[in-house]
């Protein structure tokens, strides 16, 4: 993204208003002399923001030097003149569904790539399961079992890895399904590399690993419990396709766990994957780095996976990546490290302080409530000099950092993502920093469950937001006038919090899920055969597909079909003849009358090919910008509605079976 000389200007000036603003707060406004309490909050409260401006500086900074030197990621093409490498493709597996297994293990079959002699897929299984064991021979795939694995995925891949031997590998989890184009997305950055490091050695640093983005083919518990599907993209796209490429353009992309390609050397050079975290990937690509080899990120998405929407899922899964990140940190020893470059220590310490991010979320929603409840004033400072010194700093910040953050997500959708993970994760940051280490991790599970006990994470929510709704009302109660302007800014902060926190209300409600399997948009040819002909010769074309059917519309409108008839045909996947039985489920009358049906594939080519077809690609059903023009008071307003109009119908179905 290039950053014009006028923007560059407003960025620097944002920092330099944000330091005299921090210069001021701590020198000026700490109250010194105020109870123990109220002093220990304030410092927290000043530190809070320190720590906040440092990780907004530098996302502004490195997107200024991305700028400076005019950064393209393009990927390469294969050199065909160059030896192609031999690569392992990786797909460590320990307890999951088999059914969702299969779907990674067979889109590796489809992989591209210049000599498939060469592509070499193996299952890491410390799980010892016979179906799996299965699954690997009808796939005519390697499997690679590991008995009573005592150290979790790293072992199981440092396990596989001494079996092997391709001067290259992949990493993939169990749900991450590789599009076919992902070796020729990532493998010709080696061969790149490798010739320049036999033309130019002496300015030519080996790439250690390249880093593909984190990509999901479902809606995450942000765009599904929001009904927000269309406008917001997923949570993790804004670190994986914008902030970690920005680390890629200082040489020092973060792993982050899959569909990634290794340098087996840059590997073995480190002593395999590191077995004393359960962030194994955090701490593996820092060690790369540190040995003088570069890794980078890209942008666009070359697998798949899915991530879960339940409550439970999601905290349990961030729980273990803030104790792992933390865990990593301290083995890195990131603050005194001398192997360690200064852009790379900056990215290993912003991320640490990511972490806490929560936590200062917190002491963010506190800071308000204690004055306005209860009088205790955590900043000393007069409202005019605050305005004259806080607002320009603050506004303008928050102004750049909206601009700097790319399309993908905003800072106030940010914002209530970080309070919706306060709650539940400080405790555990806190936690392991003074040495408390969790008993055991489970792998997070991907098949959503709700019970009873899942209702119940709404609490602290509920509690925050009956807390501060209580906090506006008495603030602002009898004031008039100028009482009214003083207090403006503790009511800003108050109402801010209460619309997060009502986002978060939102979020933690059960939605219901009534799709079995996610839907894709497909454009894929085929042809029905229709009652009384021999064989197939209606043509057609594929709206969407899922595993459970697809939609499509005839070439010609004039041919009709009618509710629940059933009819066979061929689906056109890579050249191969899909053979089904199909029955209507749903008649769209529209310009042109398009029809949703069931599928039924009766041979494994087939049923193999139709998988790749739905697979092979993202979700282009989901956003992958967030759509600025939907307001919070917009989306507000939306899950009211939704939500009211859900307790309608309950309600209705309570009086009908009652009457």
């Amino acid at each position: 993204m290039r950053i014009s000389t006028k923007k560059k200007i407003i960025y620097i000036l944002a920092i330099v208003l944000s330091v005299i603003y921090l210069l001021w707060r701590v020198f000026f406004t700490i109250p010194w002399h105020a109870h123990i309490f109220t002093l220990i909050f304030a410092l927290l409260l000043v530190g809070s923001e320190l720590i906040s401006n440092f990780t907004a500086y530098v996302l502004i900074i490195f997107r200024i030097m991305q700028s400076k030197k005019n950064h393209s990621l393009e990927i390469p093409k294969f050199d065909l003149t160059q030896p192609i490498p031999d690569i392992d493709i990786l797909i460590v597996t320990h307890n999951e569904d088999v059914d969702l297994l299969r779907k990674t293990v067979n889109a590796a079959t489809f992989m591209r790539y210049p000599d498939k002699k060469k592509v070499h897929i193996v299952i890491c299984d410390d799980g010892c399961r016979d179906e799996v064991k299965k699954l690997a021979d009808e796939y005519r795939v390697n499997y690679v079992k590991m008995e009573n694995n005592k150290k979790a995925k790293a072992g199981n891949i440092n396990h596989a890895l001494e079996q092997l031997s391709s001067p290259l590998f992949a990493i993939f989890d169990t749900d991450m399904i590789p599009f076919s184009s992902f070796l020729y997305s990532s493998v010709p950055f080696f061969t790149n590399n490798w010739v320049n490091l036999k033309d130019d050695p002496d300015h030519t640093k080996a790439l250690g690993f390249v880093q593909t983005p984190q990509s999901f083919y479902n809606a995450d518990i942000f765009q599904f419990n929001l009904f927000a599907e269309n406008y917001v993209a997923n949570e993790q796209d804004f670190f994986s396709r914008d902030v970690n490429v920005l680390n890629g353009y200082n040489q020092t992309a973060l792993f982050t766990g899959s569909n990634a390609v290794f340098l087996r050397k840059s590997v073995d050079q480190v002593g395999g994957f590191p077995t004393d975290t359960i962030t194994e990937d955090f701490e593996l690509g820092t060690q790369i780095n540190m040995e003088g080899y570069t890794s980078i990120a890209t942008t666009q998405p070359v697998s798949s996976g899915i991530t879960p929407v339940d409550v439970k899922g999601v905290i349990k899964q961030r729980t273990r990546w803030a104790r792992g990140v933390i865990q990593s940190c301290r083995n890195l020893h990131i603050f005194t490290n001398p192997n360690l470059s200064l852009s790379n220590r900056i990215i290993l310490i912003n991320t640490y302080l990511y972490w806490w991010t929560f936590t200062r979320r917190l002491i963010y929603i506190i800071a308000p409530l204690l004055y306005a409840l209860f009088k205790v004033q955590v900043v000393n400072a007069n409202f005019w000099i605050l305005m004259i010194i806080w607002a320009p700093g603050y506004f303008l910040l928050h102004y750049v950092l909206g601009d700097a953050s790319s399309k993908i997500r905003n800072e106030r959708w940010g914002e209530i993502q970080e309070t919706f993970f306060a709650p539940y994760l400080f405790i555990p940051v806190f936690l392991e920093t003074i040495g408390i280490k969790a008993k055991k991790f489970k792998v997070t599970e991907k098949n959503v469950t709700f019970s009873f006990k899942d209702r119940l994470y709404i609490l602290p929510y509920l509690f925050l937001w009956l807390l501060t709704l209580w906090a506006i009302i008495k603030f602002n109660y009898g004031k008039w006038g100028s009482e009214i302007i003083v207090g403006s800014v503790i009511t800003f902060w108050l109402v801010t919090h209460f619309i997060n926190l009502s986002f978060c209300l939102f979020v933690s409600m059960k939605r219901n899920i009534y799709r079995k399997s996610e839907r894709f948009l497909r454009e894929a040819t085929g042809k029905i055969q229709l009652p009384g002909e021999t064989e197939p010769t209606a043509e057609f074309k594929t709206r969407d597909v899922s595993e459970g059917g697809f939609s499509f519309e005839f070439n010609d409108p004039s041919i009709k079909l009618k509710q629940n008839e059933e009819f066979s045909g061929i689906l056109y996947h890579d050249k191969f003849s899909i053979n089904f039985t199909s029955r209507v489920v749903r008649v769209v009358e529209q310009e042109p009358t398009w029809y949703a049906v069931t599928i039924k594939i009766d041979s494994v080519a087939g049923q193999n090919h139709y998988l790749e077809l739905i697979h092979d690609g993202d979700n282009a059903l989901l956003p992958k910008m967030q759509d600025n023009w939907i307001t919070p008071l917009d989306e507000l307003h939306l899950n009211a509605v939704m939500h009211m109009k859900s307790i309608e119908r309950t309600l209705s179905k309570v009086i009908r079976n009652n009457s």
